[in-house]
């Protein structure tokens, strides 16, 4: 095959057995689109790792090559957006689950998913933050639009070591707040507070059934957790406060009463980082690139090699990864 480069690929057969592969595909056997990207470089988010693992039903369209986030360089257009030699950037909108993602040396993609790579970041930093730290900045946006304020108490994440979760924190920290970091690792308490946290709390104090009402001990939250976590943490904020919800690594269920909202006036607010339009989408970066310190991105950043990427997803769902992992494909 002319022209071929490396592939992931995941599959099912008649049984709905999953397999993961890495092949060797050319440009004729992508999907359609109107501008074909060279990948620079992508990451391993907790959703690629579903997909590969297949431990949730993230795939919707097989055969399928996963990952959801890309840099990289455009080498053809058929839309006036974009022009071979720009660098873009894709978070979202379905790529790696219904269309084919950035697990391969090329992809096709529509134009209307892509924005132009922000200035002050290279595809590598850009991964760095992926869709788990752009997730972040529109959760810190949500609660600044809510009116919340460094000067008004502290602000809890959860899923600390995690991607949102370790942005989140070195994003509040460079903004002012005081951030109460919730983890389930202790040992990497010097490592949170090295992002800007400034107390940390063990997971299993907001995991468990709680009650319907608890002591006011944060004005906001940013949660990539779920389940009895989120219903806690609402629980628990001050009057007037807010939880951005992005996630949910404990479960998807919500067990708790309406006391948070109808007694304290406390607000939930639902954060989907997949279809934001790109207004919102190019807003976000330019604030990552604003409000991001880059030197703390890279304590955060792990790199990886194309080859590593299938055993990293692996142990993104065991929860053995900490921060972010940058996937460089210049060497594919």
């Amino acid at each position: 095959m002319t022209d071929s480069f490396r592939a992931i690929v995941v599959s099912r057969d008649e049984e709905k057995k999953q397999s993961v592969d890495i092949v060797e595909l050319g440009e004729d056997d992508l999907m359609e689109g109107d501008v074909t990207v060279s990948v620079e470089a992508t990451t391993v988010n907790y959703k690629d790792g579903l997909a590969i693992t297949g431990r949730s039903p993230v795939v919707r369209h097989w055969p399928m090559v996963p990952g959801i986030d890309l840099a990289g360089t455009v080498i053809r257009s058929e839309s006036p957006a974009f022009r071979p030699g720009d660098k873009v950037l894709l978070n979202g909108f379905g790529v790696g689950e219904t269309h084919w993602g950035a697990y391969a040396g090329r992809t096709r993609l529509s134009s209307n998913w892509l924005i132009p790579l922000p200035d002050g970041l290279t595809p590598l930093q850009a991964m760095g933050v992926g869709t788990a730290g752009y997730t972040a900045m529109l959760c810190v946006m949500a609660l600044e639009r809510h009116g919340i304020a460094p000067s008004a108490g502290p602000v809890v994440v959860t899923g600390a070591n995690g991607g949102v979760g370790s942005v989140a924190i070195a994003i509040l920290a460079k903004l002012g707040y005081t951030v109460i970091a919730s983890t389930g690792r202790p040992q990497e308490a010097g490592f949170l507070k090295s992002l800007g946290a400034h107390e940390i709390i063990d997971r299993a104090e907001l995991s468990e059934p709680g009650r319907p009402l608890g002591k006011e001990r944060w004005i906001a939250g940013i949660d990539a957790v779920g389940s009895h976590t989120l219903a806690n943490m609402l629980a628990q904020t001050s009057y007037g406060g807010a939880v951005a919800a992005c996630g949910l690594a404990q479960g998807f269920d919500l067990p708790m009463t309406v006391m948070p909202f109808i007694l304290r006036g406390v607000a939930l607010l639902g954060i989907d980082s997949v279809m934001q339009p790109r207004e919102r989408r190019i807003e976000a970066w330019n604030r990552i690139v604003a409000d991001l310190d880059l030197a703390r991105l890279d304590a955060i950043t792990t790199t990886i090699g194309f080859d590593d990427i299938i055993a990293t997803a692996t142990d993104i769902v065991d929860g053995k990864v900490r921060g972010r992992v940058a996937v460089d494909m210049t060497t594919l």
